[in-house]
């Protein structure tokens, strides 16, 4: 039995090993092992004081009281059987409970290391809150570490108490006869020096509950941060609370000395009729009778205090407000200014043409694209162009033999990358790429394209062999289906920890529960093991305080191909900032609502920049924000891990781009807080929010999301790559869809990176809000009777992304208009667009052609699709089996050869007549077409006879 034990003890110890032990093999691999080994250290350090803090002092009430106990003491008949019970066990309890008491106490204070290093290594943030004068850096850093270290003692307090009582009423020390309660001067002295440790602990949280009323919402929901009543009444009152519980305290010591317990007794409940008086009811009354009649003046200077805290903390108080009179008339060159803009505006929808991506460049079915794909922009001929981009990523669903092996040594990985104009369309429809094929082939260079690392990577792969052996990775398909045609390629990069060695093979066998891994002859001393591989998850690891972006990215920067990752400092205890849930105030159509927020901050910043190599999984930080103290704080906790921003390349910064997931947080922000007047902020008649996505489900809509296009915002002196977003007034179910508001961030690294811009439009003027214009869109007759043209058949029409651009004076929407087959094979085609400017719509076939209709027939400035070839060749299926060239008709059967002559006649005229919307003409052709091919039919039958 005892060997059985400590075999289980030794496989269970061998178990841990191998998880702590593949850890230190990852972080070592990828240059990041301090930041384990920091974690490691400061966890097991807390670990050890929390152990302690908890164990020695219940263990030493446990000790003091039964040392101290009545020899003599008369017990009750029930008290000395259970001294019999207890008796033997006694030495095990006296030290049991303490250690496992400590065991606990040690877990919990071990995941608090995050908040020990940032009190040891706070930064000052050279700025003072406006109540106390304290630098903010106080609230961010001390105060919640003083508040967690005095709620832990205590605890630990109030656990000694009670081991001390059940301690002393079990050997006598307390007894009860009666209503009469007997205590030992030992027992008594003991409790009343715990009790005065006590109330003295509670002063010292009573005191520092006044400057919790700075980060909370304490005597009224209107914000964050002390108002009139907690400044007048909740502040003061929490100082005399904390006055009386340390006399309090005092009156225990006095108990300790002279044995009496009326005085502390008596002060502890003059504590709690103070603390409902002082603490509860008179900030009430302060509140209710005072403050509510004359809201709006009282609590002016504190509304502005919120303000001005919000604007900081949220990085939006330098906003820049321009007063934009929108036209709402379309006239004739009214876009000649704004050619950059116009010649730049995307018709390609990255959320709805993944799937013509997957149709064209899929190549084979164990390769796919996100769902989403990414906007970003490259210089192509010397002109920035906005593109619509994705990877080839692996999809081991989609082999066609399924096993360990495959899954492991030969589908190791994704290839190449597929890239087309967001302002472009080829006249049947399909974007136009600039990089497409396998290889990739295209305008953006020679650059590594395998890739190891992205958002749908395998779990984990082998790679990597000795020199001259077989290469075994498939590369990608360059033959036959039957693969033996296909490249293959052996991994020469560090992207994982090596297998070499018995110890390394064992340990990610058990870690990854696969014999294979441990067994398999293709498994040598060369082998890599990648894993973890999505690109969030390498800089989640390797920077654990950062709070990252939904949307990582990828780009080709200096031959290779990497992630950007947007990483966060947050904090939810800037003074006088409102706090709202991160995850919730970034839900849109894209990214979905959270079922529990947990995440509130009130203060955040775009302090870090990683990149991901998508092809060795090599992860950079880059300190973006260098003046964040958050930042600066766990730069001294993790030094030597992130690179200056100097460091980044030119290519690199030429794709970095003002996050998504801030610009939204500021947006809500600046739907609120851009009033910066506290009687209007109070009124809230000049809120605004974001508006319902037009095209999300009508019984469940999600929020717009902004966009990134290439513009020139009203203000600008140049076009820079920008993310921007919509306002319309906040007035619940009875909200009017026009806009009041455009707000733009420059994303563009320069002097202007990140600078916030938002047009404030007349309120007295109405400008058409996202919903009008899409419902302007869905109601008039002609953009009716053209889309119920484009439903003929078996096809759907799907409305894209409906954008909004500040151009012409005015505000001008695009929206292309996809059509898609409702058939086994089914990809959206841009087929239309449709634009509106004011009252006045067009719906034309091309962006160019919609917007001179829309501007009397002259915009005065060429769109992106200017060009496009209508009479292009409709889209085949590229991965459909190649089909046998016809031959030509034998010329000793004319009635066959006329036949086939008329039907190729009558396809080429249903085609035509498709593409002019004709359906008159079209089936006209159509059963002239079936005639011919009756014809052909049985003009071949009586060929054959």
């Amino acid at each position: 039995m005892v060997s059985i034990v400590i075999i289980a003890a030794l496989v269970i110890a061998f178990f841990i090993f191998a998880g702590i032990y593949a850890d230190w093999l990852w972080f070592q691999q990828l240059g990041f092992l301090n930041v384990l080994t920091t974690q490691w250290i400061a966890a097991g350090v807390m670990f050890v004081i929390g152990f302690l803090a908890m164990a020695v002092p219940v263990w030493a009430s446990i000790e003091i009281a039964y040392r101290w106990r009545p020899i003599y003491a008369k017990l009750n008949s029930q008290l000395d059987r259970y001294q019999q019970v207890i008796e033997p066990l006694r030495r095990l309890a006296m030290y049991g409970i303490p250690i496992v008491l400590g065991i606990f106490a040690g877990v919990s204070t071990s995941s608090r290391w995050e908040l020990a290093l940032l009190w040891l290594n706070r930064t000052p943030t050279g700025t003072t809150d406006p109540q106390f004068g304290l630098d903010v850096s106080f609230y961010l850093f001390e105060l919640p570490f003083y508040s967690a270290v005095l709620a832990f003692a205590s605890a630990v307090v109030l656990i000694s108490v009670i081991a001390a009582l059940a301690t002393s009423y079990l050997y006598g020390a307390i007894s009860f006869n009666g209503r009469e309660v007997r205590i030992s001067r030992t027992a008594r002295i003991q409790l009343a020096v715990l009790g005065a440790i006590y109330l003295a602990l509670q002063a010292l949280s009573i005191w520092l509950d006044q400057y919790q009323t700075l980060v909370t919402s304490t005597s009224t929901d209107l914000m964050t941060g002390a108002s009139y009543a907690d400044v007048n009444a909740v502040i003061p009152g929490r100082a005399i609370l904390a006055g009386i519980a340390a006399l309090v305290a005092v009156l225990f010591i006095v108990t300790a000395v002279i044995g009496r317990w009326r005085l502390p007794i008596v002060g502890t409940a003059l504590l709690i009729v103070s603390g409902i008086l002082i603490g509860t009811a008179y900030p009430t009354i302060i509140q209710r009778f005072q403050v509510e009649p004359s809201a709006r003046s009282l609590e002016a200077e504190y509304l502005q205090r919120n303000i001005e805290a919000t604007r900081a903390a949220y990085g939006v108080d330098n906003v820049e407000e321009i007063h934009y009179p929108a036209e709402t008339d379309a006239t004739p060159g009214a876009l000649r200014e704004d050619a950059a803009t116009t010649a730049n505006i995307r018709i390609i929808d990255p959320a709805l043409i993944s799937d013509t991506f997957r149709q064209f460049e899929q190549v084979r079915q164990f390769y796919q694209f996100s769902e989403h794909l990414d906007v970003d922009r490259y210089t192509i001929d010397g002109q920035t162009q906005d593109t619509v981009i994705a990877l080839r990523e692996l999809d081991q669903s989609g082999q066609s033999s399924r096993g360990w092996y495959n899954d492991t040594i030969v589908y190791t990985h994704g290839f190449g990358v597929v890239a087309a104009y967001g302002n472009q369309r080829a006249g049947n429809g399909l974007p136009v790429f600039l990089e497409s094929g396998i290889p990739s082939v295209g305008e953006l260079g020679d650059f590594e394209e395998r890739i190891y690392f992205g958002e749908h990577s395998p779990t984990y792969s082998i790679v990597g062999a000795p020199d001259g052996a077989t290469p075994l990775e498939l590369d990608f398909p360059s033959g036959g289906e039957n693969g033996t045609q296909n490249a293959t390629n052996t991994f020469e990069g560090d992207g994982g920890p090596q297998l070499g060695g018995i110890l390394n093979k064992l340990v990610y066998a058990i870690k990854f529960q696969s014999e294979q891994v441990f067994l398999s002859s293709a498994v040598n001393d060369e082998s890599q093991i990648l894993y973890d591989r999505d690109p969030k998850t390498r800089v989640q690891k390797v920077a654990p305080y950062l709070d990252l972006d939904n949307d990582p990215y990828p780009a080709i920067v200096d031959g290779r191909i990497v992630w950007i990752v947007d990483g966060y400092t947050t904090s939810d205890q800037y003074p006088y900032s409102d706090i709202r849930s991160l995850s919730e105030s970034i839900a849109d159509t894209y990214t979905p609502q959270p079922v529990f927020p947990i995440d509130d901050v009130n203060y955040i910043r775009n302090s870090v920049k990683a990149t991901v190599d998508a092809y060795d999984g090599s992860v950079t930080l880059y300190a973006w924000d260098t003046e964040d103290p958050i930042l600066q704080t766990w730069q001294k906790i993790f030094p030597n891990t992130l690179e200056p921003m100097e460091n980044m390349s030119d290519e690199l910064l030429s794709h970095v781009r003002y996050p998504a997931d801030l610009f939204k947080m500021q947006r809500a922000v600046l739907g609120t807080y851009h009033v910066t007047n506290s009687d209007t902020f109070y009124s809230g008649d000049d809120a605004w929010i974001t508006p319902n996505d037009p095209i999300s489900d009508p019984q469940a809509p999600t929020l717009q999301p902004p966009y990134y296009l290439t513009m020139q915002v009203p203000g600008s002196d140049a076009p820079a790559f920008t993310i921007y977003s919509t306002y319309i007034p906040d007035a619940g179910e009875q909200a009017r869809n026009v806009l009041t508001g455009y707000l733009t961030a420059n994303a563009d690294p320069g002097p202007d990176y990140g600078k916030l811009t938002l047009l404030t439009l007349p309120s007295q003027d109405t400008v058409p809000g996202p919903g009008q214009v899409q419902a302007q869109f869905d109601s008039d007759d002609v953009v009716g009777q053209q889309l119920n043209l484009l439903r003929q058949g078996q096809t759907d029409v799907i409305s894209g992304n409906l954008l909004t651009l500040p151009v012409g004076g005015g505000l001008l929407y695009v929206q292309p208009v996809y059509v898609e087959s409702t058939g086994d094979t089914s990809y959206p085609l841009l087929r239309k667009i449709l634009v509106a400017f004011g009252s006045e719509i067009a719906f034309e076939d091309t962006l160019d052609q919609a917007l001179d209709a829309l501007f009397g027939g002259d915009s005065g400035a060429p769109a992106g699709d200017e060009n496009v070839d209508e009479n292009e060749a409709p889209p085949t299926d590229p991965n459909a089996p190649e089909q046998p060239t016809p031959q030509p008709p034998t010329a000793d059967n004319p009635e066959l050869q006329q036949a086939l002559q008329d039907a190729v006649q009558a396809l080429r005229d249903r085609e035509a007549a498709y593409a002019a919307n004709d359906l008159v003409a079209a089936a006209q052709a159509d059963q002239r077409l079936q005639d011919a091919l009756g014809r052909a039919i049985a003009a071949s039958d009586a060929g054959a006879q």
